[in-house]
């Protein structure tokens, strides 16, 4: 080959290496994955190692650190794990003052066609002396990145997000992503006073049948729901708590329950019995003695030698107008006071359509109702 004909190969190659590449479309995910931060003393800061580290469910936009009360926020630096081609502003590992609450940050997508607002945050644990919790369920939007299926909020009285709600909606959308956002498990409704959250038993199609899981119950709860373990390892897809530094004592609210017609098992089999809802709260420490983080999942939420309290009300027959209930935790554990007041506990409120959901069983149509949760805390003396 002569020297003029390598030169124009080599040209033509390099042409259609450059074609190929450009044919790569680039990423149009704008999510934070991880949210992290370093401090030369992590003890003047946080209670535990792991609190350094925020995993952040695809569904959310607000990130918050638990931190000691007496912890300097005037210069933090939070760090980003972002989905690939990202980028952020204000950059990430860039100093800002959290005093005075939230910092947003803007995350563009590779492709530079999208965009995601993120709310950061620095929460000190403060710990009241006697407290009645209310949750209420007036604040919802359609998830931010797929904008599929619905998400609650609890806000304080400046707006602020205190905590997220999750649900199982978005492993619902694994099997039937056509769904529209009212036909999810969990939806919004009209409560008792304003609008409360309406949990049903659904239906997966064709998918289901082809895995053995016919059915979605609809739940409602306080912790994250881990999308990556939808489908491998259900039961710890849902991830129950977030840090609590009250002791619980009662749990009261309404609730409404209409049972399906007809209850089938995973294979599909009709069975001869009535599905029955539940609602539950739990309370358990969340670090082991040697500082390792402890969440409690679907499937021993109940059972788990870190359980320090726990309450329970199955429903078990219909209930087809609004009405109230009061439950009491009973404790299995004493409470160490210190251990309250570094975030050594987690409490969780867990709802759910059908009581056996979790092994694809119960009725589609099963739906539960509720609204205002109020909890009541003990006086914790000093």
């Amino acid at each position: 080959m002569n020297k003029t004909l390598l030169i124009l190969s080599c040209a033509a190659l390099a042409a259609s290496m450059q074609s190929c590449f450009k044919s790569e479309p680039l990423n149009a995910e704008c999510d934070i994955e991880e949210a992290y931060v370093s401090v030369s003393d992590p003890k003047a800061f946080f209670f535990n190692p792991s609190d350094t580290l925020v995993t952040v469910p695809s569904d959310r936009t607000t990130i918050v650190f638990e931190v000691r009360q007496s912890a300097n926020l005037s210069q933090m630096a939070p760090r980003f794990v972002l989905t690939p081609g990202a980028t952020v502003q204000p950059p990430s590992g860039s100093p800002h003052d959290f005093t005075g609450g939230t910092v947003d940050y803007v995350v563009t997508s590779e492709d530079g066609k999208y965009k995601r607002t993120y709310s950061v945050s620095f929460r000190p644990n403060i710990r009241s002396t006697s407290e009645t919790v209310e949750y209420n369920f007036e604040h919802y939007y359609l998830d931010p990145k797929n904008f599929k299926y619905y998400c609650w909020t609890d806000l304080n009285e400046q707006g602020d997000t205190l905590f997220n709600w999750a649900t199982a909606n978005p492993g619902f959308m694994l099997a039937r992503g056509s769904a529209t956002p009212d036909e999810y498990p969990t939806v919004p409704c009209e409560g008792i006073n304003g609008k409360g959250v309406l949990l049903e038993t659904r239906s997966t199609g064709s998918f289901g049948v082809m895995v053995n899981r016919r059915l979605a119950a609809g739940n409602l709860f306080i912790g994250s729901f881990d999308m990556q373990k939808a489908l491998t390892e259900t039961l710890k897809s849902t991830r129950f708590g977030m840090p609590f530094p009250m002791k619980p004592i009662k749990l009261t609210g309404y609730y409404r329950y209409i049972p399906g017609p007809t209850y089938t098992d995973a294979s599909g089999a009709v069975l001869d019995r009535q599905d029955a809802g539940t609602i539950y709260a739990l309370f358990y420490q969340n670090h082991d003695k040697d500082g390792k983080p402890i969440v409690l999942y679907g499937d021993d939420s109940q059972t788990s030698p870190y359980l320090v309290a726990l309450t329970r009300m199955d429903i078990r027959r219909p209930q087809e107008q609004w009405d109230k209930f009061e439950i009491e935790f009973e404790y299995l554990k004493e409470v160490n006071i210190d251990e309250l007041d570094a975030n050594g506990y987690s409490f969780s409120i867990v709802c759910c359509s059908s009581i056996d959901g979790d092994i694809y069983s119960g009725s589609v149509g099963s739906q539960l109702y509720v609204d205002e949760f109020v909890l009541q805390c003990q006086k914790v003396e000093e």
